[in-house]
């Protein structure tokens, strides 16, 4: 296994800038791997391709306002991306809004700061830098305002935080007209724990009708929690994939959540992950038998070629970066080669890639949708 055996050719207008209106207009590559037959459809149909009993799997983890830029006495610019309350990277979930005053904080430029220093932050707002971990370019800091101790660092990014939306989507530094519309849609629908700083993105295409049409349909829905990570977007710097080291991110699998897998599977229904997120809780916390426990904590799984997936039936994903972690997780549930022809179509019939994009519906059991015949 190689590195370059996940890469595709990808122009570059084919990267999304803006999400499609309404959420649910965005186009639907449906896949039965079985019959190896593609369909073109919208996600608005997304009823019409699963089956009355499935199970639909929703990470509602709520992205966090967690970019900010400040300024340094020099006058020198700082960006920083609060990731999670100091300590919190293996105590499970809850929300970011239980943490402490201390963060880790992705921060450019990292090697200049020094410890100790204070940087201002339009508004009136100052982040004390604290400690650096090693060499990387994650410090520990504490945001504050000198008016008010009360004020959280989660309320204070709410008001002086930008939307963390990845470096593929371009904004500009010094504001952006279209902040407001990326703080309403780079979020899901039913996000509810505050704590991910990047969106669950094949979660994003759901609106309230889809919602409706996919219940009287007979669809079931539950929820868990993946707080996404700032290692979503770290690069694989290694020939050999399974030499990544990956990171790790913080989950909750409720109660209700467990019994539903399990209702699903008593009744012979498939469990559909809406997204890699959700993927990655399911399969860290389930046994052989695909029994999932519920629980917290956090979880360094890396789903490669050659996993056996305990919990997942059907997975509905959005199209990923060449070379990463969840172009990989697709590849193991699909096949590499089936995924990149996958992609390859998506290419020529003019699909929107990565988080504003496009999604695909990869099912072992082809369903009742009609679409245009692809393949």
């Amino acid at each position: 296994m190689q590195l370059s055996d996940f890469d595709y050719d990808l122009p570059r207008e084919r990267i999304a800038q803006t999400p499609a209106e309404p959420r649910d207009a965005a186009r639907l590559l449906v896949h039965d791997p079985l019959r190896e037959r593609m369909h073109d459809a919208r996600v608005a149909d997304l009823a019409e391709w699963l089956e009355p009993g499935d199970l639909l799997v929703l990470n509602d983890t709520r992205v966090l306002p967690a970019r900010l830029f400040a300024r340094r006495r020099s006058g020198g610019a700082v960006e920083l991306l609060f990731v999670e309350p100091c300590g919190s990277s293996t105590g499970g979930t809850g929300t970011a809004a239980s943490g402490g005053a201390r963060w880790r904080a992705l921060v450019n430029p990292a090697r200049k700061l020094r410890a100790g220093e204070t940087l201002a932050v339009p508004g009136g707002l100052s982040v004390r830098v604290v400690e650096r971990e090693g060499t990387s370019a994650v410090w520990h800091v504490e945001l504050g305002d000198p008016r008010d101790a009360a004020r959280g660092v989660v309320e204070l990014l709410e008001v002086a935080g930008r939307t963390p939306l990845p470096p593929y989507i371009h904004r500009a530094r010094d504001g952006d007209e279209r902040e407001p519309l990326d703080r309403e849609r780079y979020q899901t629908i039913y996000a509810r724990a505050a704590g991910a700083v990047a969106a669950p993105t094949a979660g994003l295409h759901f609106t309230p009708e889809l919602m409706q049409r996919l219940a009287a349909r007979g669809v079931q829905t539950t929820r868990l929690t993946l707080h996404v990570g700032i290692g979503t977007f770290q690069p694989i710097a290694t020939p050999d994939p399974r030499d990544h080291a990956m990171h790790a991110e913080r989950f909750e699998i409720p109660e209700e959540a467990a019994r539903a897998v399990e209702r699903a599977r008593a009744r012979g229904a498939r469990v559909v992950a809406v997204g890699t997120t959700s993927v990655r809780a399911l399969e860290a916390r389930s046994d052989d038998s695909g029994r999932l426990a519920p629980g917290r904590g956090s979880t360094d799984l890396f789903i490669l070629p050659g996993h056996r997936f305990r919990c997942v039936d059907a997975l509905l994903t959005n199209f990923h970066l060449p070379r990463s972690t969840l172009l990989m997780l697709v590849c193991a549930f699909a096949g590499r080669e089936r995924v990149l022809r996958l992609y390859r179509h998506a290419v020529e019939a003019g699909y929107r890639f990565y988080s504003y994009g496009d999604a695909m519906l990869l099912t072992e059991r082809w369903g009742t949708g009609s679409g245009t015949e692809a393949s």
